[in-house]
């Protein structure tokens, strides 16, 4: 735990949350600006800044309650697909999105929306030669581990 993170301090207690799910490893609360109601941040209660370098475990342990929440989410709301990403931007403490995606673009990237949520423009295409070379690099640093 660092004194200064928010999520370490939400994780000790220190700090109100709406808890959804808690055990020993992770903790599931209610985000408090939510894309849609019953966004929810899934954390490893132990200080982790990125999400690459959580342990396999612990990674799998919040998907495993992400995939959880996903089915509930879809039940309680009536959604048909539920997003889970992790961002990490404003708060340097590994932590999932679980987002009921009331609308195919809740979770959508500005490159998708350069004409706006009801237009959809897709990024162009990379050449394919372009693209095996990505594909290769890749797959190389997979292989590096």
């Amino acid at each position: 735990m660092t004194e200064t993170c928010l999520f370490c301090r939400i994780a000790a207690g220190d700090l109100p949350a709406h808890k959804v799910y808690e055990d020993e490893h992770i903790l599931a609360f209610l985000d408090l600006h939510p894309i849609r109601p019953g966004h929810t941040l899934v954390i490893p209660k132990e200080h982790q800044v990125w999400f690459e370098d959580l342990p396999e475990e612990l990674a799998t342990a919040i998907t495993s309650c992400s995939q959880r929440l996903a089915r509930g989410m879809k039940r309680l709301y009536g959604v048909e697909r539920v997003a889970m990403f992790y961002t990490g931007i404003h708060v340097p403490h590994a932590h999932a999105h679980v987002v009921p995606m009331h609308h195919v673009h809740d979770v959508s990237s500005q490159a998708y929306l350069a004409e706006g949520v009801e237009g959809y423009a897709v990024p162009p295409q990379l050449p394919a030669d372009k693209m095996a070379a990505i594909a290769g690099e890749l797959g190389a640093q997979l292989g590096a581990q």
